[in-house]
């Protein structure tokens, strides 16, 4: 298999944007010799590395394993490459993480702010996802660490850090449920919920939870923002649900209380921190990844 030069860049754009067109129009490349490439790369592995779809192509179960070498090949040839021009040192690199809203609103700003009190020439580029497309990010290589929330492993994804995170109610303080030391989803049902839209692991475990529980909700908000769900709480327009670790800096000043959670089902989501699988991490990120982990870990 000769997964180098061109063959790697076609290859790769095609993975990306599922389609040979647009992979010429990426790369000014003639769309017939990244065709006969890609043609003569599938014969030579006697598998097709594509599923042809009336809408593009897709990367076969096959494809999947070349694909993950050719994303690992490329950052690591990148990362020679700097090092060959001293460009790797701390001073000089760029971060790229990839995060769910929630990190993104304190957790990494504080992080990457105090690191830079350290190191004031690293430059970070931070997008935000959902938690799939963060672990994907790293999974394709745009992204050197993602952080985000998940309920299972992911193929082809290192986890460099992983930690539970229990998820809290969030009331404004004086509210009833604030007399307790903890509450059960059932708790809820007298209050007006604001949830966070279907799809985000945390409203995957309350739709579990609930549904196991024989319960039934009638959010009064439903936002893919969770910032307008804390907005929501904040002005009294009743409760919502939580990581402990995403508003825990905010709660006090805000006159906001996190009641923890004590349905089983709702501790099943951990914080992970993942990166390429068999990727080695350029200096700058494996130190970033320590001060990530010791900021998470601190008070």
């Amino acid at each position: 298999m000769n997964l180098t030069g061109p063959v790697l860049r076609y290859f790769l754009e095609v993975a990306r944007t599922g389609s040979i067109s647009q992979a010429s129009e990426q790369l000014h490349v003639a769309a017939s010799a990244i065709s006969r490439q890609i043609a003569k790369l599938e014969h030579d592995l006697g598998v097709p590395l594509f599923e042809r779809r009336p809408r593009g192509m897709v990367l076969s179960e096959a494809g999947e394993v070349p694909a993950a070498y050719a994303r690992r090949s490329r950052l690591e040839s990148e990362q020679v490459i700097e090092e060959i021009r001293g460009l790797s040192a701390l001073r000089h690199s760029v971060i790229r993480l990839a995060s769910s809203e929630g990190f993104a609103r304190d957790l990494l700003p504080e992080a990457i702010v105090a690191f830079r009190e350290s190191y004031p020439g690293v430059r970070f580029r931070l997008r935000v996802e959902t938690p799939s497309a963060a672990t994907d990010a790293v999974r394709e290589g745009t992204a050197d660490l993602a952080v985000t929330y998940a309920l299972a492993p992911e193929p082809d994804v290192k986890v460099e850090y992983s930690a539970a995170q229990p998820i809290h109610a969030l009331v404004p303080a004086g509210h009833p449920l604030t007399e307790r030391t903890e509450v059960r989803l059932a708790d809820l049902l007298p209050y007006p919920l604001a949830l966070m839209e279907k799809g985000t692991t945390i409203r995957q475990l309350f739709d579990i939870c609930v549904s196991l529980e024989g319960l039934r909700f009638e959010p009064a908000f439903v936002s893919n923002y969770s910032g307008a769900l804390y907005g929501f709480v904040q002005n009294n327009g009743g409760v919502t649900i939580a990581g402990s670790l995403t508003h825990r800096r905010r709660l006090g000043p805000d006159g906001l209380v996190a009641v923890p959670i004590s349905d089983p089902e709702m501790s099943r989501r951990s914080l992970q921190i993942q990166s390429m699988a068999q990727r080695t991490l350029p200096k700058a990120v494996s130190a970033f990844l320590g001060h990530l982990i010791a900021h998470i870990e601190g008070p």
